[in-house]
């Protein structure tokens, strides 16, 4: 296995839903034997399983990942193109014949053409083929082309993580001249994109798409009940947290 491989096994071990379901599990193996630390572990986990799944823990978390607000489109004449990164694919799609965009891609995508026909930019796209099959850019290409009908002029395809994607994708541009690019990616992984953009010499300007604002004052009572988008959420915010420590630690 390799080293991008057994980051991906420890996160999905770590996060939730499995890493609190993990310490249940545990907990609960441990009750006959040590019955305090047992029940102890056993309500950490499903408690911690519950809060995760809050709305207001959920927006709380991503909150405290970015606070980055959404584009103003007068602060971009210094772009010189626009680079979007995937987001993940999902694989055999029957319903497209083969591999389309996932959730996370297609909303980048989406916003990326918005931007796209409001600059003028040229654009790239950047994702490899993380686990086989087509790589993400091309894919990206693709929708954007035949979907949304913006043109790509380059794609990056070798790309496997966000410190790969600035890599590679410094690796085509900057030959080119273009060093100050605005970049679409997620609000909740903007910090870490734009540290890593900077690292492989591209200056990167957010655009963020999914901007994480306050929580409307006129919310209903069912959107503080728990749910799977609020763990998909508190799931995003936890990685980025995790990440963007390993990104530090020697």
């Amino acid at each position: 296995m390799d080293l991008f491989l057994a980051k991906k096994l420890v996160a999905a071990l770590v996060l939730p839903p499995t890493g609190p379901l993990l310490i249940a599990l545990v907990g609960l193996a441990l009750v006959a034997f040590k019955p305090k630390l047992g029940a102890a572990l056993a309500w950490i986990g499903v408690l911690s399983l519950l809060a995760f799944s809050l709305p207001s823990v959920s927006h709380a978390l991503l909150r405290g990942m970015d606070r980055h607000a959404a584009l103003d489109f007068a602060d971009v004449r210094e772009a010189q193109a626009i680079v979007i990164l995937g987001g993940g694919l999902r694989r055999n799609a029957p319903e497209y014949g083969g591999d389309t965009l996932g959730r996370l891609t297609l909303e980048r995508v989406r916003y990326g053409a918005l931007v796209a026909r409001k600059t003028r930019l040229p654009v790239l796209t950047s994702g490899g083929s993380v686990y086989g099959g087509t790589a993400e850019a091309v894919v990206m290409k693709r929708a954007l082309e035949e979907e949304f009908g913006v043109q790509v002029r380059w794609t990056e395809t070798r790309s496997r993580d966000t410190r790969s994607n600035a890599r590679e994708t410094a690796a085509l541009l900057m030959p080119l001249g273009i060093t100050r690019v605005l970049l679409v990616a997620h609000s909740f992984d903007m910090p870490r994109a734009i540290a890593e953009f900077d690292s492989a010499g591209l200056r990167a300007i957010a655009a963020p798409t999914a901007v994480i604002g306050d929580q409307p004052a006129d919310a209903h009572a069912l959107d503080w009940l728990p749910g799977m988008t609020a763990l998909h959420g508190s799931y995003y915010a936890l990685y980025e947290f995790l990440a963007g420590l390993a990104r530090v630690l020697p």
